[in-house]
């Protein structure tokens, strides 16, 4: 691994562009567009204010910034700097702000959700959508950019409305068996929109495109419910991550759950379960700088080592006054070839568990001196990099793990990170500061 310099970011506003050329970042008001191969900056935008949101075209010529506390959003076009363009949402105010898939339409939330505006950058034309439900995601495009599914509420009652995007008018509209609707999500194939239900009540519907319910399925009742949903790549299986701790695997032909991955506080080694455990070692600052020796700063070097036996994992007792109780699945990932599932169970937040799909069995586990942060599969091989908020950046194939320091001569703790679309680097985001991580190698010995 190749590590850049640092460079300064604000909000941990650090995107790639779709194709993979340039890092985009933001620095306060100002967004700095940089060349991947060399970081020499290309381009450099001044905006109105803070920027809170940052987001690529979908076909990486344009840039949008989102200044909700002024309901304001500026485009910036790659091709011709001197083009402007600025969205004002004036007394309506904006809470959220998305590219469509053509990459020339742009679709903003109202406060309150009161409306989503769609701004045309071809002829400047706006067209209103209604009723939008707060949920999340509140509505999501089809992955070939023709259909947008929108959650609505009308009348106390949650309904589905499907749009083309070519003029967008609405071809289908039907109501959705929830109470209170949690979010939706197209599968990868745009064949199946799936809908479940608040964390009160366990329910997860799928529909066909002209509005038939195609399942419901329900795990159990009188307990908190969903948690998250997932699509693998392929459109074969739908992950249900639930408040009881576990992974519900359906498959797309009989909609029947053909998986149910139990998360327990210890598991037992063997010859298809490996649990890599990191191990650390504290060591002085190098720095000569008497104020890190001062305030006590001093650098960790840690390494995995393979357990055996019976391995216990730590476990994280939520507080049951506060609201959003850290407890569940919150987190579940697919490989980009649907081979894997990677999971975070939120009250054993230092586990991450590695599911061996085609075994519907536990593969890897990787216990962490620290709480995981995130953790992104790589999109175009087997291989995932996470990071627990501090210097080092931690990487797994099947062929193994490792743990890397990024080198700085100030403390940077790694505290998210983002893959390249072509898997040959990533960002690394501390606080205020990013850096490029270049992988010199395509696998890890």
């Amino acid at each position: 691994m190749n590590f850049s310099e640092l460079f300064k970011q604000s909000n941990q506003l650090c995107r790639f562009s779709p194709d993979g050329t340039h890092v985009a970042s933001c620095s306060s008001y100002r967004l700095v567009v940089r060349d991947v191969a060399t970081l020499q900056i290309t381009h450099l935008y001044t905006c109105l204010d803070a920027i809170q949101y940052l987001e690529w075209s979908p076909d990486s010529l344009y840039i949008l910034c989102g200044m909700y506390q002024r309901g304001l959003v500026q485009v910036w076009s790659l091709e011709q700097p001197d083009w402007t363009c600025k969205i004002d949402e004036g007394s309506a105010g904006l809470i959220a702000v998305r590219w469509s898939p053509d990459s020339r339409h742009i679709m903003t939330t109202a406060d309150f959700y009161l409306r989503i505006t769609v701004w045309s950058l071809i002829n400047k034309s706006v067209s209103y959508i209604k009723y939008p439900k707060e949920a999340s995601p509140g509505y999501d495009f089809t992955r070939d950019g023709k259909y947008l599914a929108l959650a609505e509420r009308r009348d106390c009652k949650d309904y589905v409305s499907i749009f083309s995007c070519d003029a967008w008018q609405l071809c289908k509209h039907f109501p959705v068996e929830t109470t209170d609707l949690a979010g939706i999500l197209w599968s990868p194939n745009g064949r199946v929109l799936c809908v479940w239900d608040s964390l009160l009540n366990y329910s997860v519907q799928l529909y066909s495109m002209d509005g038939r319910c195609l399942t419901k399925y329900s795990a159990y009742q009188f307990a908190l419910g969903v948690k998250t949903v997932s699509w693998s790549f392929t459109s074969q299986f739908l992950a249900i991550g639930s408040y009881d701790q576990k992974v519900r695997l359906l498959n797309n032909i009989t909609w029947k759950a053909i998986g149910n991955f139990t998360h327990t506080p210890s598991v037992e080694t063997s010859r298809d379960l490996v649990v890599y455990r990191e191990v650390q070692k504290r060591l002085p600052a190098m720095s000569t700088d008497s104020m890190a020796y001062s305030n006590n700063v001093f650098r960790t070097e840690s390494k995995y080592e393979v357990a055996e036996g019976t391995v216990k994992f730590s476990l994280v007792k939520p507080d049951p006054d506060k609201p959003n109780p850290s407890v569940g699945v919150g987190l579940v990932i697919f490989s980009h070839d649907s081979r894997y599932m990677a999971t975070r169970n939120d009250n054993m937040p230092t586990v991450l568990w590695i599911w061996k799909i085609p075994t519907l069995k536990l593969a890897v586990a990787l216990v962490q001196s620290l709480p995981i942060k995130q953790f992104e599969w790589d999109p175009c091989q087997q291989r995932l990099a996470l990071c627990t908020g501090n210097n080092k950046v931690y990487m797994w194939s099947p062929a193994g793990c490792i743990t890397v320091n990024v080198p700085s001569d100030s403390l940077f703790n790694v505290v998210a990170l983002g893959w390249n679309p072509t898997g040959k680097s990533l960002t690394l985001l501390g606080k205020d500061q990013f850096c490029v991580c270049y992988l010199t190698d395509t696998s890890i010995d």
